[in-house]
This record gives C-alpha cells, structure tokens and sequence, in this order.
C-alpha cells in the first residue's frame, strides 16, 4: 500500500500508512502560510481491502465548517470523479471506503491540472476569435495567459467584459467554469454567442494563480500572498499576477467585473456584490439585482436567499478585486460564488457540485451579460 501526492496539485502529507483501517495523513500547509485545506492524493495496492483514511488536521484548515457534512471526490480514472460519504469525528475527517481497483485517487474537488489549463489555452486559440496575450510570469516562473476574444468588425464601440477566475487556486471549480465559458464563447455554430461578440469584448484570465495551483494550495501564490487581498497594492515582487492584471485592466477598459470563486462552506451558487463602496447608489443596486436575478431565472442551480451579507456602504475592502475594479472604474463587479459540496436546492447525490454543473452555469452566466448590457441599464 502507498500513497502519493507527487503530480500537478498534488498534496498530503503520510503520517502512518501501515495499516489499512487506519491510515493517518495531514494536509500540507500553502507555502509561507497557514492556509490549508485542499488535499489531491493518490492510494495505491488497496484495491478490495477495506480502507479508512483520517485527514488529523482537519479541525484546523482555514474553513473547518468546509469539512461537515463533505463528501469526498474520488476517481479512479482522473476523468470521471463521483462523491463518497465521509465523517467528521473529534476534529478528524474519516473517508472509509473499500476502492475497487488498485490505483484511486482523492481530492477536495476536482481538479483542473496546469496541463489542462494549457490544453485549455491551446484549443481556445483554434478560434480566428481568440487572440493570446502573455501579462508577464508569476514567481515560480509561469505564464500569466490573457486571453482577448472578439468579434469581426470594429470593436472599438463594443463593452469590455472581464472574466477572472482561481484567484484562490484550491478553488478548482472556477477554471471548470472557465472552461465553460469559453466552450460557449467560442462556439463556431452558436448564433449566442456569434450576437454577443458583436456587443462585447470579454478578457478573459482563467487561472490568476499558476503557481498555487501546480503546488497545491489553497489559498495563496508561491509568496504566500492571498491575491484577493492584493488589489490595492500590488507588487511584481510579492503578487504579479494582480500587478499585471491591474496594468491590462487599466489600458484595455472594462465594463463588466466577474470574479469566479468556490466556497467551501456554504452549499449553494451565488453573487457578492460591492455594496460597501462609499459612491453605491439605487442605480448600482438595479443592475446588481438584475443580473442576480435573471440568473437565478436562467440556471436552478443558482439562487438569491443565501450568500455573504452585505456590507455597509464606505465599508467596501478595496483590497479585493471587485472592491477594487468598482471603485476605480465605476462598472458593475461581482463576484460568483460555487460551492465545494453541493446546492441543497438541487443536490445530486452521485457527483455533487461538479466541473459539469460549473460549465454549465457558465453559459447561463453569459447569457445573463448579453440580457444585462440589453436592458440599458
């Protein structure tokens, strides 16, 4: 029996593997942080033996309510993940189970490879729409990739729509998201999409923080830092991927803010909005209702009830992108919010929340830009 975590986002740490029914594993902290809470491994040579494996140091991860009443995803391909029950005892998460073949794997959620991200970037540029910039490279020494997606003809009138995504990078279902997205965008045969390139132009970052994903955190980039709280200050020396964001942000314009995360806690879809900024007003409340609203009209999946309670006006942390980029440039900036379970209004007792369901709400996301930049408001 072993176990490993040595690949793309990989992450545990052994402490006892000897025997079967019990064994012991801790979830690596992000590199100069105390962040922790995304776990990807591998068993091996368990196969038909009845196991349960403990993640000790659950009661610490920086969401602990992340662990209740989790299942685990599991996969025994890397393609097809589905969910398993796991239980919550003393601190401890326990994941018994008996794997059917002598190789599975377990993680958080599921994963989106930096090999994916790059079959992701070179199928997007197989569209004549779909242009590459490269902002400049993280820490560890990676591309930051901008992807620039417009339709034919003068798109100097059109409305700049930015979409940013994994920011956090344990936050796995926003590039699944992304990868929605841009399916949609580009989609030769959509008469959509062909209409909404003709309204706008979208900019599209689908992994803010490459190196934190190909290590496997959590939360934070090679440095520590947690990029949603760099916006206001950043630096080429401790947050790249915000500095340059900000730069091409600043010279290309923007009109429509999306940052697309995870939370680990709460089981359901959902927007923040800036209602804290010092200038919001009744006009910027009617389009952050418009949007949330029709969205919840377009995809089940989302909802309006639940969510983080929003904060009082001047109160807005403008060290968070949509703090940030509403501030600054006076457009409507959210941010959407996917959980790590499942949506207890839809649940899907086989796979969760899934990569599936992410893409999906994606396109119903879209949707709702064209239906927002039509309303005039």
């Amino acid at each position: 029996m072993h176990i490993t975590q040595a690949f793309d986002a990989g992450n545990i740490e052994i402490v006892s593997a000897s025997n079967a029914s019990d064994i012991q594993l801790r979830i690596r902290q992000d590199a100069q942080s105390d962040f922790y809470q995304w776990f990807y491994f591998r068993l091996t040579g368990a196969g038909g033996s009845p196991c349960t494996l403990k993640l000790l140091n659950a009661a610490g991860a920086a969401y602990p309510a992340g662990f209740e009443d989790y299942r685990v995803v599991y996969s025994y391909d890397r393609k097809h993940w589905r969910r398993h029950s796991t239980e919550l005892i003393d601190g401890v998460l326990h994941i018994p189970i008996t794997p059917e073949q002598d190789s599975i794997y377990f993680a958080y959620f599921t994963p989106y490879s930096m090999e994916r991200h790059a079959d992701l970037i070179a199928t997007s540029l197989r569209s004549p729409l779909c242009r590459l910039e490269v902002l400049g490279q993280s820490l560890d020494g990676q591309d930051i990739d901008l992807l620039k997606i417009t339709g034919p003809g003068d798109s100097s009138y059109r409305k700049n729509c930015w979409l940013i995504a994994r920011q956090h990078p344990g936050e796995s279902m926003a590039q699944w998201w992304m990868e929605g997205a841009l399916e949609s965008l580009l989609d030769p045969t959509s008469e959509f999409s062909a209409e909404l390139l003709q309204r706008c132009n979208f900019y599209v970052i689908a992994n803010m923080n490459p190196d934190g994903s190909r290590r496997g955190h959590l939360r934070t980039n090679a440095a520590g830092r947690n990029l949603n709280r760099e916006w206001e200050t950043p630096t080429m020396e401790n947050s790249p991927e915000v500095y340059l964001t900000r730069e091409a942000i600043t010279h290309f314009g923007v009109d429509f803010f999306l940052d697309v995360h995870g939370d680990e806690s709460l089981p359901y879809c959902f927007i923040a909005g800036v209602e804290g900024l010092a200038d919001w007003n009744a006009d910027k409340q009617a389009q952050l209702d418009f949007y949330k609203n029709r969205l919840a009209q377009r995809n089940a999946d989302f909802q309006t009830e639940a969510g983080y309670p929003p904060k009082a006006p001047g109160e807005a942390n403008l060290s968070m992108s949509t703090g940030f980029v509403g501030s600054h440039f006076g457009c409507l900036a959210m941010t959407l919010e996917m959980p790590f379970k499942d949506t207890t209004a839809t649940p899907d007792p086989e796979f969760g929340w899934s990569g599936d369901r992410s893409k999906k709400l994606a396109h119903s996301c879209l949707v709702v830009i064209a239906e927002y930049f039509e309303s005039g408001l």
